[in-house]
């Protein structure tokens, strides 16, 4: 058997990757693809390498010369690389396909060995390596009958969003044998590029192939082997996350992405918090029937969307302000305080991050749980000659939860000294007591010292859309940020998802004896673990402790490489102690990870 890659491309989304340098030597965590690919291509034992080569081909040339590859290299040349596509190429190689069998590559891949290795082992002769269709793929796709048999190519042109659950991607590995090339794709290659011209894809060649009756080649589908296309630098920093050797920088890597793990199908991410029963099917409906309006058309400006905020929440059009997440409003907000800000710790970072350290007053729970209540907070402040204190009920990590009653208790005492009091309630609503909300107009006009904030994204399952509110009777202040934040700092589906937001309520308060429930089980089924701790929550997360002798980080990494669970570990907001705080997501993927800890930490 033998290989051969196409490396002619400009890979002109590279950009200044590609300026001097061929596509395939452009380096992922420090190696290039092409000397990664021909190291594994090696461990096969082919009888020979053919590369077809074309921009910078003599420098990529020279420089595969350094790497010491023992198995022999064959060169193509492609003068033309810039006038056609990689039929051309592959047809400069026929003479090739026809020696012996073949392993045909694509030069800007990164995989594993398994991915080889999955080919390779089947008794097939000549397949075409697919993989289940994922957001992140691009380019020609098939679908597929359940004995393999490639029922049609779907080119970017042909793609049906509508039905992309049938698709499988083309990983652009093949495997053909002698027979096939010489009866079937040689001259099917020379007849297609001979009708349609050399700026062709070889992929529309199968594709013709496929049509016939006895097609012969057949796919081969992945089951959860890494690889990844790399086209342009978005692509190349994914699969650096993917693809490094250090663990601790894989970790480091996916951490420092702060979401959009999206693009990480397979990763079940259980440290940003969202609600898993929310919003409904007909919610998301509504929204894609008004997608192409939504995604065309300009959103309102701050004024309409403030009175779409106060309907939703029953407050007075000059007492909201919505923001672009909770996130945008708290940096705001902070740059009208004035004085010393009490914090409580741990907490949600976003607010201590961005305040000066020298005017910030921390009150820790002297408990393994950080547990605390309205009348702690008013005794370790009474004597602090703070200006301002914030509270995030319930607190973020611990899940501690300050009833309504302590709360207003906690208004009053602020207003009697002077003050200003902001409370996050973004997780307020997953609390087991009715009614809890202090996002009330009475409240809010006779307490004009409070500030509420409320983070949209995470209470109804919407992250994506960026919503967040902050209310207060303090009208100066409200109009104040208004004018601070950008006009159009929401888009129109985030405004348009407060337009409908009203209609289903009934479907959040049921979405919230869902998560409640489901919370409970978790916690219950956490306690089993062996070296845990469980801290009782009110919120759609919770905070265990772990045995002395376990590690967060290395616990942290195991699950991350081995499971594909990311949690949180919360070393650094505990002062080295044992925390972590796990997301509450639907029972499947809870069940998941209460399986990857007990095969890790045994049961109680």
């Amino acid at each position: 058997m033998q290989a051969i890659i196409l490396a002619a491309g400009m890979g002109k989304r590279l950009k200044e990757l590609t300026q001097n340098n061929t596509k395939c030597m452009v380096k992922v965590n420090g190696v290039t693809l092409i000397e990664r690919m021909l190291r594994q291509i090696e461990k096969q034992n082919v009888s020979r390498i053919v590369i077809v080569v074309g921009y910078e081909g003599q420098k990529l040339i020279d420089y595969i010369g350094t790497l010491g590859i023992k198995t022999p290299i064959e060169y193509v040349n492609n003068p033309i690389y810039d006038k056609t596509n990689n039929i051309y190429s592959l047809s400069l190689a026929k003479d090739w396909l026809c020696k012996e069998d073949t392993l045909l590559f694509e030069s800007d891949l990164i995989f594993e060995d398994s991915v080889l290795d999955a080919l390779i082992s089947d008794p097939r002769d000549t397949l075409a390596l697919v993989d289940k269709y994922e957001s992140w793929m691009d380019g020609t796709c098939v679908k597929l009958s359940s004995d393999d048999s490639i029922e049609a190519f779907v080119p970017g042109k042909k793609f049906k969003f509508n039905e992309n659950k049938e698709y499988y991607k083309t990983v652009n590995i093949y495997k053909f044998s002698k027979h096939f090339s010489e009866t079937h794709y040689v001259p099917f290659l020379v007849a297609y590029q001979a009708a349609l011209g050399e700026n062709e894809y070889y992929e529309q060649v199968l594709r013709v192939i496929t049509m016939l009756d006895t097609p012969v080649i057949k796919a081969k589908r992945l089951s959860g082997q890494k690889w990844y296309e790399i086209d342009d630098i978005q692509d190349l920093d994914i699969a650096e996350s993917i693809f490094t050797p250090d663990d601790d920088e894989r970790v480091k890597l996916l951490q420092g992405r702060y979401g959009g793990y999206w693009r990480y199908p397979k990763l079940i991410d259980f440290c940003y918090l969202v609600n898993p029963y929310f919003p409904p099917e007909k919610m998301k409906d509504e929204l894609r029937a008004s997608f192409d309006t939504l995604l065309t058309e300009y959103p309102s400006g701050m004024r309409v969307n403030s009175l779409l905020a106060a309907k939703n929440f029953s407050v007075h059009q000059e007492n909201i302000i919505v923001g672009n997440g909770a996130a945008e409003l708290i940096k705001s907000l902070m740059g009208f305080l004035k004085g010393k800000v009490g914090f409580i710790r741990p907490t949600f970072d976003e607010y201590p991050n961005r305040y000066s350290r020298e005017n910030s007053v921390d009150f820790i729970p002297d408990n393994a749980d950080y547990s605390y209540t309205a009348e702690d907070l008013m005794a370790y402040f009474d004597d602090k000659d703070i200006q301002n204190l914030i509270v995030v009920n319930p607190d973020n990590p611990s899940g501690n939860y300050i009833p309504k009653a302590g709360l207003l208790k906690l208004i009053e005492w602020a207003g009697k000294k002077g003050i200003t009091l902001i409370i996050d309630e973004s997780f307020v609503d997953f609390a087991d007591e009715p009614d809890n909300t202090i996002i009330d107009q009475e409240i809010l006009s006779s307490n004009p010292h409070l500030f509420v904030m409320k983070s949209i994204s995470k209470s109804y399952g919407v992250p994506g859309l960026r919503l967040g509110v902050l209310a207060s009777g303090n009208a100066d202040i409200i109009a104040s940020m208004k004018k601070d934040v950008a006009i159009w700092n929401i888009n129109s589906f985030g405004e348009f998802y407060m337009q409908i937001e009203e209609k289903y309520k009934k479907d959040y308060a049921a979405a919230l004896v869902q998560i409640r429930a489901e919370r409970a089980r978790f916690e219950a089924e956490l306690a089993t673990v062996k070296g845990v701790r469980v801290i009782h929550s009110q919120a759609n997360y919770v905070m265990v402790e772990l045995d002395e002798k376990i590690s967060p980080k290395e616990l942290l990494k195991t699950l991350l490489i081995k499971y594909e669970l990311l949690i949180k570990e919360l070393t650094t907001k505990t002062n080295g102690r044992n925390y972590l705080r796990l997301a509450v997501r639907n029972t499947e993927d809870n069940d998941k990870l209460i399986c990857a800890l007990k095969a890790e930490l045994g049961e109680v």
